[in-house]
């Protein structure tokens, strides 16, 4: 049996996503606002702690991270594709990976030669 589109349909189908996106939207918006006055109040009231952030940490793990995901995609499109433009799907996380990694140890290196 043929199935029919009614305009009422398609209306309905592009309507939403549409609806998605803005509700969601709309919840960020308000959960940016609403920190935004807890963070003013405590301000104001004194009790603010800045959070700390450890950026070696950070770096280290996501380089790490970045690395491992880069080399395997970098190997399996290599395997699938050869050498392609597809290939950059690896390539890019690899590279930022080794960037990261390289930053954590030149840091680590200041850090040791300032004592």
């Amino acid at each position: 049996m043929e199935q029919i589109r009614t305009s009422a349909a398609q209306v309905i189908i592009a309507i939403i996503p549409i609806v998605g996106i803005v509700m969601g939207s709309v919840v960020i918006f308000f959960y940016f606002l609403w920190n935004h006055r807890q963070k003013s109040l405590l301000i104001k009231a004194g009790q603010y702690n800045r959070p700390s952030f450890d950026l070696y940490s950070f770096s280290l793990l996501s380089g790490l991270l970045l690395s491992t995901v880069g080399i395997s995609l970098t190997v399996l499109l290599s395997i699938l594709e050869g050498a392609s433009y597809g290939l950059l799907g690896g390539i890019i996380p690899l590279s930022m990976g080794v960037g990261l990694l390289a930053y954590y140890v030149i840091k680590r290196i200041e850090k040791h030669n300032d004592r």
